[in-house]
């Protein structure tokens, strides 16, 4: 897992309606959350809505939100941008919907799933790196944001997250054959 009060990986990639979106563009936030997503997933489809409450409900409070997509969509077309905009307007998804073909990004944010959530406070230092809450689909706890949103009122609070940190569940980022991270 990357260590607490790392910087966030500057960059810059394509949304799903074709703008460029930098992390420059949430230089006013409070806070910025981003989440590795896939339309595949069965974790991301399990928790996709509540992801968007949870960034609709913390963006009112100065909390930018970024989603990023690094599959190898040559393997995984389910993952291709017009997927992507079906899952969006599906799951309610108010925020940039990126798309790292590369997949240079999800390795600079050393990203292991989908989904996978990283916050960062106003300095951009990572603050939180781990799950949504300990719903899982199969499981009857209750997917309702609870670890991410009690993670996001301490930084707007100005305190620490308390450890530990529960890693986020779900699938692998599908990365492209040799494109794996070392």
């Amino acid at each position: 897992m990357v260590p607490l009060g790392t910087p966030a990986p500057d960059f810059t990639l394509p949304s799903i309606d074709g703008r460029k979106v930098s992390i420059g563009d949430f230089a006013d936030a409070s806070a910025l959350l981003v989440v590795f997503l896939s339309n595949r997933c069965p974790y991301v489809l399990y928790v996709e809505k509540e992801i968007a409450a949870v960034a609709a409900h913390y963006h009112e409070r100065g909390v930018a939100t970024v989603g990023i997509c690094s599959s190898d969509t040559a393997a995984h077309p389910e993952d291709t941008p017009e997927h992507l905009s079906e899952q969006a307007r599906r799951a309610g998804f108010t925020f940039p919907y990126l798309i790292d073909e590369p997949q240079e990004v999800a390795k600079a944010f050393r990203a292991a799933c989908t989904p996978d959530f990283f916050l960062y406070d106003a300095e951009r230092r990572l603050v939180y790196r781990g799950q949504l809450d300990a719903g899982r689909p199969g499981n009857d706890l209750p997917n309702d944001g609870a670890a991410l949103r009690a993670a996001i009122d301490h930084v707007l609070a100005g305190q620490p997250v308390p450890e530990p940190h529960r890693p986020s569940a779900g699938c692998n980022i599908k990365w492209r054959p040799g494109n794996e991270p070392a």
